[in-house]
């Protein structure tokens, strides 16, 4: 519920506070008095898209019971303020929302209907008053829906798999065959880590082999004089272990250095040189033996998984083969659930329509491809006449009606926004128009903006919007000044005594 409007700079409006009670709120005024420009403030702080906004404007209200946040902290007395600099921005209890959110949030609480509105009977908003009223008392039709709308969701992801898989079919031979060109490169060659190095320093060898051989030939003179020197340090009384030694150390590096020659004289060096050339080939492309290896098993790894996709999509289309067929079942169960409930609303709503002056209802069903809803496309016939010819007029009065049908269902409240509703009605019209709001308004705070005098009468709040020198203003009437704004509806600006005695019958 809605307790209190503040604004201020708004088009003719220097500044305007109101407060509201329950039920009924009704506005009348002049044409062009300002009183769509206040409708529009109270629309805009729960983030509908209205005309030019206020340099501030402040709505307070009691939170619905049923309204949760996981981002904000909502009070229970809420504050939704609108400020207008160089941006709009739009502020719940204190913090910084969105118009997009804010909308979200309270579209469930505040509806909005306006002569000027033909929207409401699409098949989602048709499907979704069907399901509300449904839920509402049926538990095996909710268990229903909600294993339906369960199912549908893992359809729907392995059928966005499945697809994705077949896009992927024609890149797939190419991946495949990248995969295997990739491993067989590297296979072929059969690198072994480290092996790089070795083969360098073998090629280092092999450059100086010849050399080795020279200086082995001159420095195994060094054998001959080996004796000589161990007599001397007999003569000499010395120990000669350490020459000893020495000259045993030299004698096997000498060996060794001779058995590497030999075998690197029996080398290819042709073959060494080659092999160090595709190592060096991979080195380039990958940076290292060991990153070329890595990359060799992550390609193997690749080419597993490439080659299980056909079992997985053999295996996806099977499961969605046979959960379209499930999925076919329930919808029409929950088909047959939706077409008895509409009979059922069909029949409530004809003594409502009759009251508004209105023919027969009827819902028309036609099937289509099972989706997240269903297989329903709903649709209305108003006297036989569809939907796309009724006119605004006649789109608000069924849409009052289907409210009216389900005040004992819902009954969640909230406030009903209502611009104009009873224009251009014959006065029975709008006299079965305002009995049907005064229904509503003992489950929603209505505000109207009116120019018929049955709706003005029968308000909880009656509220009049004045302009002078380009400046408007909105008081509350009393009782006899209500009296003199209905007879000023219905006679103009110099009422006669008819029109008071009227406006005076209206209020009794």
């Amino acid at each position: 519920m809605i307790e209190r409007l503040y604004l201020r700079d708004l088009v003719t409006f220097s500044e305007a506070e109101v407060e509201f009670e329950k039920g009924l709120v009704v506005f009348t005024g002049p044409s062009g008095a300002g009183k769509s420009v206040l409708m529009s403030a109270i629309l805009s702080s729960f983030g509908h898209t209205t005309p030019g906004a206020a340099a501030l404007c402040e709505v307070n209200l009691a939170k619905p019971e049923s309204m949760e946040s996981e981002a904000y902290t909502l009070e229970a007395d809420m504050t939704i303020k609108t400020l207008k600099k160089e941006n709009v921005r739009h502020y719940i209890d204190g913090q910084n929302i969105s118009k997009k959110i804010l909308r979200q949030l309270f579209t469930p609480y505040v509806q909005y209907l306006s002569v000027r509105d033909k929207g409401g009977f699409e098949s989602e908003i048709l499907l979704a008053m069907i399901e509300s009223s449904l839920c509402a008392k049926d538990k095996t039709y909710t268990k229903l829906s909600k294993e339906y709308t369960k199912r549908y969701a893992i359809y729907k992801n392995q059928l966005f798999k499945l697809n994705k898989i077949k896009e992927d079919e024609a890149k797939l031979a190419e991946l495949i065959e990248f995969a295997r060109y990739e491993i067989d490169k590297i296979e072929k060659i059969d690198p072994r880590a480290g092996e790089d190095e070795e083969l360098i320093q073998v090629k280092q060898q092999l450059s100086r082999i010849d050399k080795i051989k020279e200086m082995l030939q001159y420095a195994a003179a060094i054998f001959d004089a080996e004796s000589s020197v161990q007599e001397v340090y007999r003569l000499l009384d010395k120990d000669a272990s350490v020459f000893t030694d020495a000259m045993n150390q030299v004698r096997m590096d000498f060996e060794e250095t001779e058995s590497l020659a030999e075998e690197l004289e029996e080398m290819d060096v042709e073959q060494i040189l080659d092999r160090l050339s595709d190592l060096t080939a991979l080195k380039n492309r990958y940076g290292s033996i060991e990153e070329a290896l890595i990359y060799k098993e992550e390609k193997q790894q690749e080419l597993a998984g490439y080659e299980n996709i056909e079992q997985d999509k053999s295996m996806l289309e099977n499961f969605i083969v046979m959960e379209a067929g499930e999925l076919h079942v329930l919808a029409q169960q929950l088909s047959s659930y939706r077409k008895k409930e509409a009979k059922e609303i069909e029949e409530k709503l004809t003594d409502y329509l009759a009251a508004l002056k209105l023919p027969k209802l009827s819902f028309t069903v036609e099937s289509k491809p099972f989706d997240e809803s269903g297989s329903d496309v709903f649709d209305v016939l108003l006297g036989g006449s569809s939907a796309d010819t009724l006119s605004g007029g006649e789109f608000n009065r069924v849409r009052l009606a289907l409210m009216a049908s389900t005040i004992g269902q819902e009954n969640r409240g909230g406030v009903l926004i209502l611009d104009e509703i009873d224009a251009n009605v014959s006065g029975d019209e709008s006299i079965a128009i305002a009995e049907m709001i005064s229904q509503l308004s003992k489950v929603y705070q209505i505000f109207a903006i009116s120019h018929q005098p049955h709706l003005s009468a029968k308000a909880d709040q009656h509220f009049v919007v004045n302009k002078e020198a380009q400046k408007s203003e909105v008081r509350s009437l009393d009782n006899e000044g209500r009296i003199q704004e209905i007879a000023r509806i219905i006679a103009g600006e110099n009422p006669t005594p008819q029109a008071l005695e009227f406006a005076k019958k209206l209020r009794s």
